[in-house]
């Protein structure tokens, strides 16, 4: 990132080409409707709070202001009713006139939402959306909103038709969890837990799907991206489908999209930017790992150009301390190795960010692995490691009530490892350290089953 300081058979192989050919027209849809749209976004990372005002006021406000229709679509949710209803009424709340479109799943895609799956091709709800100022994606299962915008064949039904009309008028699509994940041109539909995803990989029609695209095709979108250590499920999926770019927004927060490009980070935490334009593989090495990505870390206030990737601090980061680990005065807070062997934890990577640039030492290392199966056998794991590099830096701020930091580029290398047993034993038994090879990882480690989520 730059910144910017002042400112199996024939039938299998039948269905996978029809399925491929359905993708190809939905990713033809998608680039093209995206370069016409002049409205906004707003990308909430998911379990956004009703009594936060600061989220759902900028949503009014793009939708047109006070009295401002907003279709809300509950989809995704494994209770539409009550989840239209509670949305409605935060809207209703912070001045909006929100309307619930009722829209089900078609039938034998989900037989727990059938409600009425002839909203998608209804011309009069079509309507009603097409003269909304904005449209609302609630949280659950992002499958379920785009199997329900689409037809069988990939085409977009009447109502996304809508839906897009009212991007492109200047309306604004908001959306959290589910309703973020949608709006990258691919999108995680069926994926396991962020550790089975990097040990077993995903691939396009299973773990990935396309998605409704708002936010266009150079930019992948994730969501929970620190409260649940997604950055590293993100990755998976980028270098899997060659994205050089990526953002992850965390909790109770959201990416503001203006005029395609523009975005600020307003609520509660920030989120991770991902650029694999320098990146590599080694594929000698078995399994997923990548060299060379370099992470960005923006607070509430900070704003990223996704067409330049030009990042500019908040003014109060500006007003603060600036962090340039390359230049003759920097004086760092700390002095000492930070490790984690815990580095897809809840907010973990924001941290670790943080404590690099404002350290004496360049590097920093985090893990990520089983540890129940690492007590009883060698499992496998992966290795992140931290490292500045010339174009690394960062801004600091007391403005907020605690340190809150701006970071740019601090540079990623992942590669599989094996852990060791024992990972750790009751004192009495001489507590052991951790034992992790360096080599790749390439003896088969035996791994919990996990139970898949396509949130």
């Amino acid at each position: 990132m730059r910144y910017e300081s002042t400112d199996q058979g024939t039938g299998q192989m039948l269905r996978s080409v029809a399925y491929s050919l359905a993708l190809m027209v939905v990713g033809v849809c998608v680039s093209s409707n995206r370069a016409e749209a002049a409205g906004s976004l707003v990308i909430a990372g998911g379990a956004l709070r009703f009594d936060d005002p600061e989220v759902w006021t900028e949503i009014v406000e793009l939708a047109g202001g006070p009295k401002s229709k907003i279709a809300i679509i509950p989809t995704a949710s494994a209770n539409p009713s009550l989840a239209g209803k509670r949305a409605a009424a935060v809207f209703t709340r912070f001045g909006a006139d929100p309307v619930v479109v009722p829209l089900g799943i078609p039938p034998g895609k989900d037989s727990a939402a059938k409600d009425q799956p002839a909203v998608a091709v209804d011309p009069q709800w079509a309507e009603r959306v097409r003269s909304a100022g904005g449209v609302y994606f609630a949280g659950g299962e992002q499958a379920r909103i785009t199997d329900a915008l689409r037809t069988a064949d990939g085409k977009a039904t009447p109502l996304l038709d809508a839906i897009w009309d009212v991007y492109r008028r200047g309306g604004v699509i908001a959306g959290t969890s589910a309703g973020a994940a949608i709006m990258s041109h691919f999108m995680y539909r069926d994926a396991e837990q962020v550790l089975p995803t990097l040990q077993h990989g995903v691939k396009m029609g299973k773990e990935v799907d396309y998605g409704l695209g708002f936010i266009g095709d150079k930019w992948f979108v994730e969501q929970h991206c620190l409260a649940r250590g997604r950055f590293a499920r993100a990755l998976v999926l980028m270098q899997n489908q060659g994205y050089k770019f990526g953002i992850g927004v965390d909790e109770n927060t959201a990416l503001v999209v203006r005029h395609s490009h523009e975005v600020k980070v307003i609520g509660y935490k920030g989120a991770v930017v991902m650029d694999l334009s320098q990146a590599s593989r080694d594929p000698t090495i078995q399994g997923f790992n990548i060299k060379n990505v370099k992470l960005t870390y923006l607070d509430r206030g900070d704003q990223i150009d996704l067409d330049t990737a030009v990042v500019t601090p908040s003014e109060e980061k500006r007003a603060g301390v600036k962090l340039d680990p390359n230049s003759a005065d920097f004086s760092p807070h700390h002095d000492r190795f930070f490790f984690s062997n815990d580095i897809l934890g809840n907010t973990t990577v924001a941290e670790m960010l943080a404590r690099l640039i404002n350290n004496k030492k360049a590097e920093a290392i985090g893990l990520a692995f089983d540890g129940y199966f690492a007590r009883q056998q060698t499992t496998q794991g992966f290795e992140f490691r931290f490292y500045r590099a010339k174009d690394s830096l960062g801004w600091c701020t007391e403005a907020y009530g605690g340190e809150d930091y701006t970071v740019t580029n601090i540079h990623l290398d992942i590669r599989p490892v094996d852990v060791m047993a024992s990972f750790y034993r009751p004192a009495e038994e001489h507590l052991l350290s951790t034992v992790i090879t360096t080599k790749p990882a390439g003896v088969p480690a035996k791994t919990a089953s996990v139970q898949k989520t396509s949130k």
